[in-house]
């Protein structure tokens, strides 16, 4: 199963102080977004596409989701839920008019607990797959998680992303990430590193000419003081399908298609009336597209 949570477990180390830290740099972060670059919006939604209101909307949606997960999930300095996800889920709630619940469980609880009937829908970073979908029916991808090249600050607006032949490029091993660069930069001298802090580090003291990774891990990172404003993006996202296309969805049981397809309705909304750029701005202070 690919999940948020396999996802943040090359960033995150275990122990409620690293949570606690790591939400610290979320908070600290949110006024924080750059007064020079315009930060890109990702858009998932054809602004083309004409969605009627569904006539079937639930009066209540109890969604389930973990509160350890920063920043879609934790816990602010008042103890009170916050996140991305959670403000999402608000604003869902609010384009349908529903009555809005949340319960949280552990992640492993979560697909169990939906199937039990203990909520209607998981907001917890679940990517459709096949292990999945015989029990769960998703939205469409509300956050698609690109690959991105980190580079040094002072080598932003050298590093060329279509000319790697001789490029020293970091890689974490075993990653989609390796082996996206085994297969379409075959001149590039890969340096594979065994944890993400490894590879981090090498871009960080300019071992490496770039780092390639998870672009939502690196702009976390590039967020937290740990980077110490070492780090830029250069290129931009790279979205290549068998690799990186898969994102971020709603999960619902299967048998409820009507609530999927309202859940679907309310997340374009949130798109065309500024309340989705409004939430990724908040969260991602620095942009991973």
């Amino acid at each position: 199963m690919i999940t948020l949570a396999s996802l943040f477990a090359i960033f995150i180390v275990s122990g409620p102080t690293q949570f606690q830290a790591q939400a610290q740099d979320f908070r600290d972060a949110e006024a924080e977004i750059s007064s020079g670059d315009v930060p890109v919006i990702p858009n998932f939604w054809d602004p083309k596409t004409v969605q009627d209101r569904p006539k079937d909307l639930p009066d209540k949606i109890q969604f389930l989701a973990t509160d350890d997960f920063p920043p879609f999930v934790f816990r602010d300095d008042t103890g009170k839920l916050t996140g991305f996800n959670i403000d999402l889920a608000r604003a869902i709630c609010h384009e349908l008019m529903s009555s809005c619940a949340l319960k949280i469980l552990p992640f492993e609880d979560l697909v169990p607990g939906l199937i039990a009937g203990e909520g209607d829908a998981i907001i917890a970073g679940l990517v459709p797959n096949t292990a999945l979908n015989g029990d769960l029916a998703f939205t469409q991808d509300y956050l698609k998680l690109p690959g991105r090249f980190v580079v040094r600050a002072d080598q932003a607006d050298m590093f060329d992303e279509t000319e790697l032949a001789g490029r020293k490029i970091a890689v974490v091993a075993g990653t989609r990430h390796e082996s996206f660069a085994l297969s379409f930069w075959p001149d590039a001298f890969l340096q594979t590193y065994p944890t993400v802090a490894n590879a981090r580090q090498a871009v960080q003291e300019g071992e490496v000419d770039a780092l390639f990774g998870s672009g939502l891990m690196l702009a976390i990172w590039m967020a937290s003081e740990d980077a110490k404003d070492c780090c830029a993006f250069s290129g931009g996202p790279w979205l290549e399908p068998g690799f990186f296309d898969q994102g971020l969805g709603i999960a619902v049981r299967k048998s409820e298609p009507k609530l999927a397809e309202a859940l679907d309705y309310a997340l374009r909304k949130t798109a065309t009336n500024g309340k989705y750029r409004e939430l990724y701005l908040r969260y991602f202070p620095v942009s991973f597209y």
